[in-house]
């Protein structure tokens, strides 16, 4: 339960530095209106396409086991922020309540076994496109259903709640980093000293599997301030 309440509270910071303390409301601090269902089945197309799911271009290319995992993580920072805005929006209680009740899930029990097998690729596309259903949905949204869909789908994947909290983690700590240090001006530099920003926090994270957010963001910021000119 402890990741689970990490990374919704990462989360909500994320969301509140990116789209202001208002977000909650449907409206970025900029007023551009914010539309989570969308973003979920966008990203869940993106998903599919990691697979050679076309019958008349590429039929005997491999799957993108490693890409599934990255957009798997992509979903579920926009699941979360749903999940915050529906919980803010009905007053149903604080992120804690929310942990616990994603805690109680039966699919939770699921992430929690050690795994790293996938499904076949006609089983997960199937499961990707029941999260597309419900992010399509005219219906009351129900978040519970597409959490559990969510959490078997990240069985599915390779996954289990430790892969997708230190992927989550490093994806939206790197994310925080760069905002941070002018992505939106373009005066961010991607690549450290031959090597892409996403592969050296993955090697930090590879070389302390327990680190913390706060300690990944500085070693991060250590590297960075000391990138050769």
């Amino acid at each position: 339960m402890d990741k689970i309440l990490m990374m919704l509270q990462l989360q909500q910071q994320l969301n509140d530095a990116t789209n202001g303390e208002n977000w909650t409301e449907g409206i970025t601090k900029n007023g551009k209106e914010i539309n989570w269902k969308r973003c979920i089945y966008m990203e869940c197309a993106e998903m599919i396409d990691s697979f050679s799911w076309k019958h008349w271009k590429n039929i005997s290319q491999e799957p993108d086991w490693d890409n599934l995992k990255i957009e798997v993580v992509d979903v579920w920072h926009f699941i979360m922020s749903l999940a915050i805005e529906d919980y803010a929006k009905n007053m149903r209680g604080q992120l804690e309540d929310m942990a616990n009740q994603i805690a109680e899930l039966p699919s939770y029990e699921k992430i929690q076994k050690t795994n790293n097998s996938f499904a076949s690729q006609k089983e997960i596309i199937a499961k990707v496109e029941l999260l597309m259903i419900d992010a399509l949905s005219r219906k009351s949204l129900d978040i519970t259903a597409m959490v559990n869909h969510f959490f078997e789908l990240v069985v599915m994947s390779g996954l289990d709640i430790t892969g997708l909290y230190r992927l989550y983690v490093g994806k939206n700590i790197l994310n925080q980093f760069r905002q941070d240090h002018g992505y939106k001006d373009g005066t961010y530099i991607k690549v450290w000293n031959g090597l892409e920003d996403n592969v050296i926090m993955k090697r930090i994270w590879e070389e302390n599997g327990d680190i913390k957010p706060e300690i990944l963001y500085k070693k991060m910021k250590e590297v960075y301030d000391n990138l050769e000119d």
